[in-house]
């Protein structure tokens, strides 16, 4: 299995965007505006381009909308530095991003603090490069309307580089300032955030650099990290996607599955749900009824999942495995009411697995369900002809296997195991 590393990073980020809701293209914004800073600062291509992804993943670890609209409304936020931590673990246990790890530790701290610790001169300069035109955007977010941005930033901007001037020694670094000023001056700098053109932009830094290629072990990790990310929105959901992967991985394994398809299955059960990062937290974690506008938001995210999916495993069927989670063979499921012949394998097998390791997990609207319990459940899903009974019945076969790989904690540390 081969992925571009590039393309990959650019495509996942528009998941990462969809947790402010309603605001749009930040991470693409503060990397397209971290490449024109580091551009007028004369660094190197391959290091513009780093900034560039680096602004892209500078968010990953927010997947909570309060806290995106927090770090996202105002200059400085005494929580910001959670994400910061929350996202630097994330990307320092995935070997083909470790490298973005620190600066993105450090993307929130002031230049008068980053001064005082013990980093590479490079690093202090490109972290705080991030947090520059990190909360540059943030001054700019006013002058968006719908999918537009507003004529008046013409006449506006020079009142944001006055605040970012006004911040340079304390919250920034003077060098950074002034190459700030130099690129914010034309107003190319500002049109070029219109949202209409930040697609076209990114694919040109796309073509214009030397693509990486990954293989299934570093697909896999992005893929875990991103899984990890979408997990975090809810204490109710911790580890759901990575348990949903390694359970169906295991039951694909049962059923005769081996080599790079079992690994497809794995990576499709790790991103499953990635499109609920567009679900406010509120709503997954409500305890009662959901109201028709909050049941919208749930029905939405496997179509998303599949839209984002479709982008960095394209020619695959990853994506379809991933989307038609909540189909059903009745042909009543979402979101494509695909029929039981339309439903592949891969596809019964991950609805099964999802089904599974969610009623296990507590979650806000009831407690701990019993092995027993569960499986009566599945039973019952089964008879009623909406899930697969062989899968169900495959299940049954390696049901303590499966429940410990839903809930057991030692079958997700370092050492554990994975079939095949």
């Amino acid at each position: 299995m081969k992925i571009n590393l590039q393309r990959t990073i650019t495509s996942l980020t528009n998941a990462l965007d969809f947790v402010g809701t309603d605001e749009y293209h930040h991470g693409k914004r503060v990397a397209l505006m971290a490449v024109a800073i580091a551009n007028e600062m004369n660094w190197s291509q391959p290091r513009c381009e780093r900034m560039l992804y680096a602004g892209m993943l500078h968010d990953c670890g927010v997947s909570r909308t309060k806290e995106h609209r927090a770090i996202t409304e105002t200059l400085e936020w005494e929580g910001a530095q959670q994400h910061c931590l929350r996202g630097a673990d994330f990307l320092a246990a995935c070997p083909p991003l470790a490298g973005f790890s620190l600066i993105v530790l450090w993307h929130h701290t002031r230049w008068e603090t980053l001064l005082l610790e013990d980093l590479d001169d490079n690093l202090r300069l490109e972290t705080n490069l991030v947090f520059l035109a990190d909360r540059a955007d943030v001054l700019l977010a006013p002058y968006f309307i719908g999918p537009a941005l507003k004529n008046e930033i013409l006449w506006e901007y020079p009142g944001i580089i006055e605040r970012i001037t006004g911040l340079g020694g304390t919250l920034f670094a003077p060098v950074l300032v002034e190459a700030f000023r130099r690129a914010a001056t034309r107003e190319s700098f500002w049109l070029a955030m219109d949202p209409s053109y930040i697609e076209d932009q990114i694919e040109e830094h796309l073509h214009r650099g030397q693509p990486v290629e990954l293989g299934t072990a570093d697909t896999l990790a992005i893929a875990g990290m991103f899984a990890h990310t979408v997990d975090a929105k809810s204490s109710y959901t911790l580890e759901h996607s990575t348990r949903v992967a390694r359970i169906a991985r295991h039951l694909a394994y049962a059923s005769g599955i081996r080599g790079e398809h079992l690994d497809q299955v794995e990576i499709a059960g790790l991103l499953h749900d990635i499109g609920k990062l567009r679900v406010p937290e509120e709503i997954i974690d409500k305890p009662g009824v959901l109201t028709r506008e909050e049941r919208a938001f749930v029905m939405r995210h496997s179509y998303d999942t599949g839209h984002i999916l479709r982008k960095v495993f394209p020619g695959q069927p990853i994506a379809d495995w991933a989307s038609m989670h909540h189909e059903n063979l009745l042909g009543t499921g979402y979101p494509f009411h695909s029929q039981a012949s339309e439903i592949p394998l891969e596809a019964r097998l991950i609805s099964v697995a999802d089904i599974f390791q969610a009623l296990s997990q507590e979650r806000p609207y009831r407690g701990h369900i019993a092995k027993s319990e569960v499986m009566s459940r599945l039973d019952s899903l089964s008879a009623q002809g909406r899930i697969d009974p062989e899968m169900v019945k495959l299940l049954h076969s390696q049901l303590d296997r499966c429940y410990a790989l839903a809930v057991d904690p030692d079958e997700l540390s370092p050492r554990a195991t994975v079939c095949g």
